[in-house]
């Protein structure tokens, strides 16, 4: 690889290997967020998961719809200014937004990947690529059940293989009308497990109780910028794939990742 494609991709892996939005967000609010999320209700942590599922089952709707017709576009501001004024309610409102506020700000959220691998010479109209859309949310953070093997960006993109594979065949050959079938169930609850983990500190920092409406909007902030910037670095990624070939970009990718330890 070239001196300017080793720099992108020394940049896409800080962002997939080291994601901040832990970091970030006690910085906003002050408080560790890994402490916070232990004293959340326990009613929240089914909300969480339920919301979970349901945002990324409205992920697949929308990337669904790339498929047949033409996508709204918009810049990366405005997605994130969208996604920013959601949150503005959901910390308003507190829990009882939830529901809604996730949901909605995974769409806005979507929209703006599914523009970044556009802009990264996609073919969005291709079901494996816009459910490789879908699949960022899943980059998002680490659960503690994984091991120092499985919280790498290959091995995650690995564990979705099959699944994308076969999600996007069911979709090529079904048609994008079907809503529900074992392979995109499966897809959806993979994602949606990893992408709960990370709603667990996106919602520990807005149940404090000082945050209210402007820490939401500002936790929104951080959230839509951190998983567009996975959107960035994860279809950077591919586009190196597609002029070195996978092996090359792998081993390059994790050569730099070691040399970060």
């Amino acid at each position: 690889m070239d001196a300017e494609d080793l720099a992108v991709l020394r940049s896409a892996v800080q962002r997939l290997e080291a994601p901040s939005l832990a970091g970030r967000l006690t910085k906003l609010v002050g408080r560790p967020i890994q402490l916070l999320s232990s004293t959340l209700p326990s009613a929240a942590n089914a909300l969480i998961a339920s919301s979970s599922k349901k945002s990324i089952e409205a992920a697949v709707s929308v990337a669904k719809r790339t498929l047949t017709t033409k996508p709204s576009t918009g810049s990366r501001r405005l997605h994130t200014a969208l996604a920013t004024a959601s949150g503005a309610a959901g910390g308003a409102f507190g829990l009882a937004a939830l529901p809604l506020e996730i949901p909605a700000s995974t769409v806005i959220m979507t929209r703006a990947i599914l523009e970044i691998a556009r802009m990264q010479g996609e073919d969005i109209s291709d079901p494996a690529t816009a459910l490789s859309c879908v699949e960022v949310f899943a980059f998002g953070g680490r659960t503690q059940t994984d091991d120092t093997d499985e919280n790498g960006y290959f091995a995650v993109r690995g564990m979705l293989a099959v699944s994308v594979t076969d999600a996007a065949r069911f979709i090529a050959r079904q048609g994008v009308n079907v809503e529900a079938s074992p392979v995109l169930v499966r897809f959806i609850n993979q994602v949606a497990s990893r992408f709960g983990f990370v709603l667990t500190q996106k919602i520990s920092a807005q149940a404090i109780p000082v945050v209210g409406a402007l820490g939401g909007a500002g936790v929104n902030y951080i959230f839509a910028e951190h998983f567009q910037e996975l959107g960035q670095a994860h279809f950077t990624v591919r586009k190196l794939e597609r002029s070195y070939g996978q092996d090359v970009v792998r081993a390059e990718y994790e050569r730099i990742a070691k040399s970060r330890v």
